[in-house]
């Protein structure tokens, strides 16, 4: 009989030791989940928008050089692809009569006849086609050699029509070439006509550069589509969106290890920039730009960098 009363006065002690063990046991194996993030802040900075199309160099103006007399090329001073200024000589002819009566002036002095004549360059520019050699025969009115004028070279931009308000004349643009080399440009003027298959109108581009490219080299040209100044701009990462790419929001800290779900309207991208037309945020907030995806409205998370 003691040994029953002693034990139902134990009893209850063991069973609430027990339930504080498992209490513990249970605190204790379930530690909050943190994500490691890198933050940022936003920045108040200019922003632009461009969009790009394709475009192709060429000469607006060339100069066919002909022969005036008939006769035989005695000497060409002209390479294709060379550079010439307006006066130089490009070819020295003399006539059917110069050669027939060359011969005899040596002998008589009455049938001394010279019958010469330099062709020089019209204007200067680039040799873009010689047909004509030395001993070569012509006649009057045959082309020589072609010169492309250095001062009309420019790039044929191609343009949707439906993007057509964005090459007006006037308007500077950028020239990327293929190696890299970035020039600067301005759009000068529009050809009066539409390509009928891919209803793209042909606009003129005039590159600021002292350089000499040639003809037929395909370019990329961007125009600037839209512009703002001194207005909220954050990296791109640091931006989340739905699957239907309509609701946009950011992760903002709260605190060192609290970050809430801040919902955004979007403006601007450029690159890796992205403008926030809403809401307006503090210099000093902080924005989670890397670990941020898939986390839940409020998160706990764990700074790695700053």
């Amino acid at each position: 009989m003691n040994n029953g009363k002693l034990f139902s006065a134990i009893f209850p002690l063991i069973l609430l030791i027990s339930c504080s063990n498992n209490s513990s046991t249970k605190t204790a194996g379930s530690p909050k989940v943190s994500t490691p993030v890198t933050v940022t802040t936003i920045e108040r900075s200019a922003i632009s928008e461009m969009i790009s199309f394709n475009a192709v160099s060429a000469y607006q103006r060339k100069n066919l050089v002909k022969s005036t007399i008939n006769g035989y090329v005695e000497k060409s001073f002209i390479n294709q692809g060379d550079i010439v200024r307006g006066g130089d000589p490009l070819y020295n002819i003399k006539t059917k009569e110069g050669a027939a009566l060359g011969k005899f002036g040596v002998t008589d002095s009455l049938l001394s006849f010279i019958g010469k004549l330099t062709i020089v360059a019209p204007t200067s520019g680039v040799v873009a086609e010689v047909t004509k050699q030395t001993n070569d025969y012509i006649n009057d009115g045959e082309q020589l050699c072609v010169i492309a004028g250095q001062s009309s070279f420019v790039f044929l931009l191609n343009v949707p029509f439906e993007q057509n308000k964005y090459a007006l004349p006037g308007r500077k643009c950028t020239i990327l070439l293929s190696d890299s080399t970035i020039l600067n440009g301005m759009i000068t003027g529009k050809l009066a006509a539409v390509d009928p298959v891919s209803q793209t109108q042909c606009y003129i581009v005039k590159p600021v550069t002292n350089a000499i490219l040639p003809e037929n080299l395909s370019v990329i040209v961007q125009i600037c589509k839209s512009a703002k100044e001194n207005t909220q701009v954050i990296e791109k990462s640091s931006v989340l969106s739905d699957e239907t790419m309509e609701n946009f929001w950011v992760m903002k800290l709260i605190n060192d290890t609290t970050a809430v779900r801040i919902a955004i309207k979007t403006g601007i991208t450029a690159g890796a920039k992205v403008e926030i037309l809403s809401p307006a945020f503090n210099p000093r907030d902080r924005i989670i730009n890397s670990g941020n995806y898939g986390l839940s409205d409020t998160a706990i998370v764990n700074i790695i960098q700053r």
